[in-house]
């Protein structure tokens, strides 16, 4: 690791840190980057398990500046000590409560109060997985919920994708480009994607669908070799041999932590107010507690950026009176 630089002297007694960072993903490290180059003291309350999704990624070919491509564990752990060259404190716990009627805002992370001038929510959102057995062994070996990711290690290959709304139909176009087979496994007997959507998948030669089919289990070794199935209408059995699996039956926002005092949609995603700035005045947000279209960890470091600068624009204006 590269030598230590600090660029903000970090609180000393009952201070506030001019920054506290919620989460541990591409968002909230690069939010670090940036807030604490910027010369703010940054706290990153980063969560038992850190680094979010990528976490459970192998190869990541589309994040730049990687030419033969990096792990995502590698990536995040770059990310991090890239944080922390510069000064940002890492706290390796979950924050159990936050009160932002208080200023400094207060958070609470395991049993211990932190406080701060302003607050970066980078939470991200979760998969989620069906819940079968052999899908979490294999997540990362054949089993993804990202096609723009992951379609290209399936060339020449056949694969499944589970879902039925726009975005299993997304999914499956992509890896139409990459895969020789694709085979769409919905619960139901019609699709809850958009029109326009099903007719692209319909007029696809390369797509088939199982209607009315359940994946009860995921098979393999190493790697993903077949899917089991059962029909939720004449209760008949099966197997469907592909070499991956993508599952698209949508994303939850980790944002339950917030609810309340942070305005969200009725999915729970936080929302957005000029930028990054939420309805609470020096409360930010960055990636996909708010990105419902992109979800890469590209457009996610991105909004990290964002975020990390709006909070440093926002702690050069006068002091409130509150």
């Amino acid at each position: 690791m590269a030598e230590k630089i600090e660029f903000a002297k970090k609180p000393e007694g009952d201070e506030p840190w001019d920054v506290a960072i919620i989460g541990s993903g591409p968002a909230a490290l690069t939010s670090a980057i940036y807030t604490t180059r910027g010369a703010a003291s940054t706290i990153i309350l980063g969560g038992e398990i850190w680094g979010g999704q990528l976490m459970l990624t192998t190869t990541v070919d589309n994040f730049p500046g990687f030419p033969d491509g990096v792990e995502g564990p590698d990536l995040m752990r770059l990310m991090r000590e890239q944080a922390e060259r510069f000064g940002a404190e890492f706290i390796q716990k979950n924050v159990e409560s936050v009160d932002f009627n208080k200023n400094p805002r207060e958070l609470i992370a395991g049993g211990t109060k932190y406080s701060s001038r302003t607050v970066i929510i980078a939470t991200g959102a979760s998969d989620k997985w069906l819940g079968v057995p052999g899908e979490k062994e294999l997540i990362g070996r054949g089993v993804s919920t990202c096609a723009p990711c992951d379609a290209p290690f399936f060339k020449g290959k056949k694969v499944a994708v589970v879902g039925g709304g726009d975005s299993a139909m997304t999914e499956a176009l992509v890896l139409t480009k990459y895969a020789t087979d694709v085979i769409i496994i919905h619960r139901r007997d019609q699709f809850r994607a958009s029109a326009a959507m099903q007719q692209k998948v319909f007029a696809n030669s390369k797509i088939k669908v199982l209607w009315n089919t359940e994946v009860t289990q995921v098979v393999g070794q190493s790697k993903v070799e077949k899917l089991l199935t059962k029909n939720n209408k004449d209760q008949t059995t099966g197997e469907v041999v592909v070499d991956g699996v993508f599952v698209a039956i949508g994303h939850k926002p980790d944002s339950e932590l917030f609810k309340g005092p942070i305005e969200m949609d009725e999915r729970g995603y936080i929302k957005v107010y000029e930028h990054t700035k939420t309805n609470i005045e020096g409360v930010f947000v960055a990636g996909e507690v708010h990105d419902q279209h992109y979800k890469q960890a590209v457009t996610t470091a991105g909004f990290g950026c964002m975020a990390g600068m709006d909070a440093l624009r926002h702690l050069d204006k006068p002091t409130p009176t509150w």
